[in-house]
Parts: C-alpha cells; structure tokens; sequence
C-alpha cells in the first residue's frame, strides 16, 4: 500500500459505514414533490443517514440536517418528483434498517465495495474519497511510525478501519472502536487514543471549521498519513438501496444525479462544504 505523509496542518477539505441495534430517530425530516406509485398513490421514500458525518450530514443549531448528502438528496428528490423522509439513525443503523426493509434507502458517505454489492445495489459514484490518520496539533506524533505502541480510535465499519486494521500489526498500533465521529474524536482530545482514522473530506472539514471559526468550532487536528488515491481504501460514495429492491428509486437518482451535475446544482452544493468541487 502507498502512503503519503503530512506535516503540515491540513487546512483544506477534499473532495473526493457492519452492524448496530437499528432504532428510529426524533429527527426524521420530509421533503420532497409528489411521485405515483405503480397504483396511482403517491409515494414517500424512506432515506436512512448517519448523525454525525460532516460535511455530509450534521444537524445544525436549529436540529435541522444539512450536508453534501441532504442537500444532494434534496435536488434530486426535486429534480425527479418525488418524497422522502430523512431519518438519521446512525450509520451502521442505517444499514440495518434497509437491510430489514424499514427504509427504502441509506445516503450516508457510505463507500461503494465489494463486499457491500453483495447486500446492496448501488448508485452510480457521487463522491470521490481517500481515508486518513489525524492526531491533535500538539502531538509528537508524525508519522504511522510514531504510533508504536499506541491506541488510536476508529469508525465502526467505514473504510478508515478497514486500513487502520489492515496496518496495525505492521506499525504496532491498537485500536478502539466507536459508532459515531464525534464520539472518536472525543476520545482523542481526551487524550484516551493517540490518533484516529477517518474519511479525509470530513477530517479536512472538521480541521477547516476550526480555523475558520477561530477554534469555536471543528477539531485543532492535523493529518499525519493519507492513502494514495489509487489505493483500495480510497473508494468513492455511493446512495444505496437493499440488493434487488427499490430499483426504481435507484434509477431515479442516478438520472437526477446526472441531472443536477449537467445543470451546475451539484457543483454548487458542493461547494458550499468545501474549497471546490470534482
């Protein structure tokens, strides 16, 4: 596997998650136009998310979710006619509530694998993602070499653990699972693991808030070690529904999702989370 290292604090955002107990959320939004289904009545999707994977979904001051995902899912619901229901229950619960039939889909910055396509049918790719190590500025750490020894933390079931696992017997790490970022990168300001591993756009994200906000919010990190993109641990996103199913609302988004990139929408909303778009 190739590997580059960072020094340097990381201040741009790049463009470019396996089980849990599923549960419903307090925090369902619908939105969306009208759209029939095969006997004439009208249809509201169910999309499942995650909580907390900014700068793809977050909830913002007023609990309402926001992110490169939402907002996507918006425009094509929009561009296509129909509704959803947004209910962000967490990642893994995510993929448990598709995989039970309790939602019609799941968008959640969920890498398109192998392993994946055989549980679930995929859009076609609307983001480009790499994984990354990160540590908090004032560590010694600076490099993988420099975390011998060490406990760093990961995201249950996302591509970052997959390389965190695949290298810490080589470089002589441990780790700690968690269910959500924000609970992993608590874990390391407590001083409780060296470093974590994460999608690169959202710890770009996460270190640019901090300095845009003079450190009101974000995390002060910065990236030690990313994965080359060509590496199988860069994958890119994808929307997906339960293997076999929903192929109508799979078809749905990739025409919108063609749609909205010819139009300029996607580019737009893109950058409204990060430097530029792909």
């Amino acid at each position: 596997m190739k590997l580059k290292n960072v020094g340097a604090l990381f201040t741009g955002a790049l463009l470019a998650a396996s089980l849990v107990a599923c549960g419903g959320s307090q925090n369902s939004q619908s939105t969306g136009s009208s759209s029939d289904s095969s006997n004439g009545a009208a249809k509201t999707y169910t999309i499942a998310t995650d909580t907390a994977f900014a700068p793809f979904e977050f909830a913002d001051a007023t609990n309402t979710y926001k992110g490169i995902d939402v907002d996507i899912l918006a425009a094509i619901a929009k561009d296509q006619g129909f509704e959803y229901t947004l209910n962000p229950v967490g990642f893994d619960a995510a993929l448990q509530n598709v995989q039970a039939g309790q939602a019609d889909g799941v968008i959640a910055g969920m890498s398109i694998t192998d392993q994946r396509k055989q549980t679930f049918d995929f859009s076609d790719p609307y983001y480009d993602s790499t994984v990354c190590c990160a540590v908090p500025t004032n560590s010694e750490v600076k490099s993988l070499d420099d975390l011998k020894g060490k406990n760093v933390a990961v995201k249950n079931g996302t591509q970052s653990q997959e390389w965190a696992d695949s290298i810490k017997d080589q470089y002589g790490f441990t780790t700690t699972t968690f269910d959500t970022s924000d609970v992993m990168y608590q874990d390391v300001e407590a001083g409780n693991s060296a470093a974590c591993f994460e999608d690169t756009p959202v710890m770009g994200y996460a270190i640019s808030q901090y300095e845009e906000t003079s450190g009101k919010e974000g995390k002060n990190f910065k990236i030690v070690a990313e994965v080359e993109a060509d590496s199988k641990f860069a994958t890119p996103y994808g929307f997906a529904v339960n293997k076999g199913a929903n192929a109508e609302l799979l078809k749905k988004f990739n025409d919108g999702l063609a749609n909205i990139k010819k139009d300029g929408t996607y580019d737009k909303i893109v950058s409204t989370y990060v430097k530029s778009a792909k």
